[in-house]
């Protein structure tokens, strides 16, 4: 996977004026945005994913050109091959599992997945250990068991790139520690790169092949984890040396 971002945005409210200035590329299986609340993380997600439109630039995903601000190109977000998954997972409240993980394949007409569509969801939900789940609703769910929902509708249209809005963030810190793993063995399977955005640094620790770092609107530093702190052996050791990275670059 290969992702070059340069794009450029104002974004105005009654609150505050936000100018996002972020360029970046990124070539691993595991990219971690990290910055601050506010920094221009999920702006930059949403970007990428086609959600929102910056005023400049372009967004380039294994040479192909998903926005260039230039050339008057900007596909729809439908159309992207992005896979986009948010904080609050956004599940559907009304339709039982099943029909969620099936929706980005069933046609409007049809009120839930049938024939092979249906083949493909209840290969997803093994997949995610979730086949007893499928007749379930989102508010019968745990939080673990609707990031897995969340995951296993993303990522059955096959896309090209998985982007990840805090996904731990609702979840307690034992849970959280487990999903980060079974996270990188699900990355393992799907064969997809992902891109996660988070304010945690056991999530740059464990997740990790490189990382890079938003400050107000713009992208202060990245690099290899390797190249942006010292590299250590065990997990205690890598989460201080996180700490201390982070905290120098956000200065």
């Amino acid at each position: 996977m290969k992702l070059v971002v340069d794009i450029g945005m104002r974004l105005v409210s009654r609150e505050r004026e936000f100018q996002l200035e972020a360029s970046f590329a990124c070539a691993h299986d595991v990219t971690v945005i990290f910055g601050a609340s506010g920094s221009g993380k999920s702006v930059t997600l949403q970007a990428i994913a086609g959600l929102l439109h910056p005023d400049r630039g372009s967004i380039r995903l294994n040479d192909r050109a998903l926005l260039d601000k230039a050339a008057d190109v900007d596909v729809p977000a439908r159309e992207r091959r992005v896979a986009y998954v948010f904080q609050d997972y956004a599940l559907f409240p009304h339709l039982d599992i099943e029909a969620n993980v099936g929706y980005p394949l069933t046609p409007w007409w049809r009120p839930r997945p049938d024939g092979d569509v249906r083949e493909r969801v209840s290969k997803m939900l093994a997949a995610f250990e979730i086949d007893h789940l499928r007749a379930s609703y989102p508010s019968q769910l745990s939080g673990g068991q609707k990031q897995r929902v969340a995951l296993a509708r993303a990522l059955i249209r096959e896309p090209d790139l998985l982007l990840l809005d805090e996904p731990f963030s609702a979840l307690d810190p034992l849970l959280r520690e487990r999903m980060r793993h079974q996270m990188l063995e699900w990355r393992a399977q799907f064969g997809i790169p992902i891109v996660v955005i988070t304010h945690d640094p056991d999530d740059v620790a464990t997740l990790a092949d490189e990382v890079i770092v938003f400050r107000d609107g713009k992208v202060v530093r990245s690099g290899e984890r390797s190249e942006v702190f010292d590299e250590v052996e065990s997990g205690p050791q890598v989460r201080r040396a996180v700490r201390r990275f982070l905290a120098d670059a956000a200065g």
